[in-house]
């Protein structure tokens, strides 16, 4: 107690008195730089500076992942929630109780539909904070749930993983999940249709060891490890210092375990890329106005990206038809884009107008 909380009346001292929120900066672990949280959420919770990629919830990440922020989550089965009546210092199903109260689901699975770039998706995201996204029988459902939507509806199926690995507390309840996963996901290579895994960090045991390693592309973000037993445990097996960045992304990356390393906030295109290419069906570009040199009107040129433009010959390869539109856009009449006089344009996606001159 000083004089001025001691002289002052009660109602001047509480309008003295400020709540600062708990987590109004947040400390970068890696380079220990403190971050505004709004700024910080507003980048998808990577660090500005350093580029550390911090723990997402799964709903933050499917909001920025998908088109308008919005999906449509599936209903999932519900599973016997204590199988083995587990207890160690606490109940299992407390554990349980506690967990669905602080992350407000009701496992480590959140399965969702959706559109990535007008491309109908059905994404599986692990939920690192409910148990170390550990495996049990409510989330192999959960995951088999979402693969079964994906071959009813015909869409791709990506899965985020985040995982400690085989919840222990179900025992062989839990291991049984990994075979099952794992025919579910033959059942998707069966009918032909896009299996991407995301790993994230962390994923680790019997995740690694099943379903997190049997997609038809592994994209991991930056950072995360990524791996079956921990790097202190495998030390002290073969008795031998393991090599810098062991299991890390940028390694594994390196010694072909994973086919790409990608950033956060890179995610939403390289996802609608590839499933565009998997599914043979490239998104349509958007025109891009450019000059035409030589030309004393005012035309408009438009293009298709590189990469767009190669997906789109990469498909036509394969399946002989051409999904790239044919667009002709005529601006000489002052009142923006208009039909074109059915002209089209050249397969390579090129897309040119020549201003009207004389006619009527």
């Amino acid at each position: 107690m000083n004089w001025i909380t001691d002289s002052l009346p009660p109602k001047i001292r509480s309008f003295l008195k400020r709540d600062t929120p708990d987590n109004l900066w947040v400390k970068c672990p890696e380079s220990g730089q403190l971050v505004f949280h709004k700024d910080l959420e507003a980048n998808q919770f990577v660090v500005p500076g350093s580029g550390y990629h911090m723990t997402i919830r799964p709903r933050d990440r499917l909001k920025n992942l998908l088109d308008d922020g919005k999906f449509e989550e599936l209903k999932l089965p519900e599973v016997p929630s204590d199988p083995l009546k587990f207890r160690d210092i606490k109940r299992y199903s407390d554990r349980l109780k506690e967990y669905r109260a602080k992350t407000g689901n009701p496992d480590s699975i959140v399965a969702v539909s959706g559109l990535l770039e007008t491309q109908p998706v059905t994404i599986a995201v692990q939920d690192f904070g409910f148990q170390g996204g550990t495996l049990g029988m409510a989330a192999g459902e959960a995951i088999i749930t979402a693969m079964e939507h994906a071959l009813e509806h015909r869409t791709p199926f990506i899965i985020f993983t985040a995982s400690g690995g085989a919840r222990m507390q179900e025992g062989m309840f839990s291991l049984m999940q990994m075979p099952r996963t794992t025919v579910a996901v033959q059942r998707l290579r069966a009918a032909k249709l896009p299996y991407i895994v995301v790993l994230t960090n962390p994923t680790t045991g019997g995740v690694t060891a099943s379903y997190a390693m049997l997609g038809d592309i592994h994209i991991a973000e930056p950072g995360a490890v990524i791996g079956f037993a921990g790097a202190r445990v495998i030390e002290q097996t073969i008795r031998e210092k393991l090599p810098e960045g062991f299991q890390r992304a940028e390694y594994l990356r390196a010694h072909g375990m994973v086919d790409m390393v990608v950033p956060r906030t890179e995610m939403r295109a390289t996802l609608a890329r590839l499933c565009s290419i998997l599914t043979k069906s490239p998104v349509a570009a958007k025109p891009v106005a450019t000059p035409v040199a030589g030309s004393g009107e005012k035309t408009q040129k438009a293009t298709v990206p590189q990469d767009k433009a190669a997906d789109g010959n990469r498909a036509v390869k394969e399946t002989g038809v051409d999904h790239t539109p044919a667009v002709t856009v005529d601006t000489s009449a002052g009142d923006g884009p208009q039909a074109g006089n059915g002209k089209e344009a050249s397969a390579s996606g090129e897309v040119s107008a020549a201003a009207a001159t004389g006619k009527s």
